[in-house]
């Protein structure tokens, strides 16, 4: 059986964040939850209500044999803009926070080492502001929220906002989109 590893995103909102993870080679599941905040179980309105500190994340497991972690980071810091503070555009607030929540030390040291040499590089002209922790928590959000892209394309929100980081997606890394989306 093959090994896999599992690694924790904040992007924003995560129904854009799974969009971009089901098309990528590599990872086998993709699931949107609620993590690192104070809150147990908490819901969609509760999140989003910004009192549980909780962020909108996706669950990725994902094979090493096929997918470097640092692949998956780059296309992260691609596909979202890690340097707004607690918002991804339009949506505001710490439920919004880019983050990487890992599970193991040595995936902490790849995006901590990822940051560093991005912020070397000056590549954003800003700080980079992607919180780096252990994953504390993950509690699997609302059914209704999985391949909600998929299953609502024409929701505006959904054609202006998540369709685009997409196609940013494929645009960007040819090399990794997979012909059949993920698991949600």
């Amino acid at each position: 059986m093959a090994q896999t590893e599992v690694i924790v995103l904040a992007g924003g909102c995560f129904w854009c964040t799974e969009a971009v993870f089901k098309e990528v080679r590599g990872v086998l599941k993709v699931e949107s939850g609620y993590s690192n905040g104070q809150a147990e179980r908490p819901t969609y309105e509760e999140v989003c209500s910004g009192s549980t500190d909780c962020a909108e994340v996706v669950k990725l497991t994902f094979d090493p044999a096929q997918i470097g972690l640092r692949q998956i980071l780059e296309i992260f810091f691609v596909v979202h803009d890690p340097t707004q503070l607690d918002r991804q555009d339009n949506d505001v607030g710490r439920q919004y926070r880019s983050g990487i929540y890992t599970t193991t030390p040595a995936q902490e040291k790849v995006a901590n080492d990822l940051i560093a040499e991005m912020t070397r590089e000056q590549m954003y002209g800003a700080p980079i502001v992607t919180e780096v922790k252990p994953v504390a928590h993950f509690w699997p959000a609302e059914d209704y929220h999985a391949n909600y892209v998929e299953q609502h394309p024409t929701q505006p929100y959904c054609m202006f906002v998540s369709l685009p980081k997409v196609e940013k997606f494929r645009q960007t890394f040819r090399e990794w989109t997979r012909t059949e989306p993920a698991r949600a």
